[in-house]
């Protein structure tokens, strides 16, 4: 029970519903999240702390950034909380918005604009 109170704790939270929407996209960096969601590096790692130790994402660094994806779910309710809210999330107007900028961002993402 405290495990399973713990991970929706960590989806209790509003931005970390957009990040779970947004790394249904695949692998990203800290910086693809900071312009999806049009967050302040502090605040993104925040979140990402919270979501990697409630169970929702993995975390690997790469020089200055790390790079996140969603965690395979390790139980059945994890993993059909997981399917709803993939099924779910793109419905939402904040979640098409944090999408569009991320897309918008990795279209013209260079060295410059986030350096590994």
């Amino acid at each position: 029970m405290e495990q399973l109170a713990l991970r929706l704790k960590g989806l209790s939270d509003p931005t970390r519903l957009r990040v779970i929407r947004l790394l249904d996209h695949g692998e990203l960096c800290v910086c693809d999240l900071m312009a999806g969601l049009d967050l302040p590096q502090s605040t993104v790692s925040r979140h990402m702390s919270f979501l990697r130790n409630a169970g929702w994402v993995n975390g690997r660094r790469k020089g200055k950034w790390v790079y996140y994806t969603l965690a395979a779910p390790t139980d059945a309710i994890q993993s059909e909380i997981l399917e709803i809210l993939r099924l779910r999330l793109p419905d939402e107007e904040q979640a098409r918005q944090d999408h569009e900028r991320l897309m918008t961002h990795l279209a013209n993402k260079t060295e410059e604009t986030c350096p590994t």
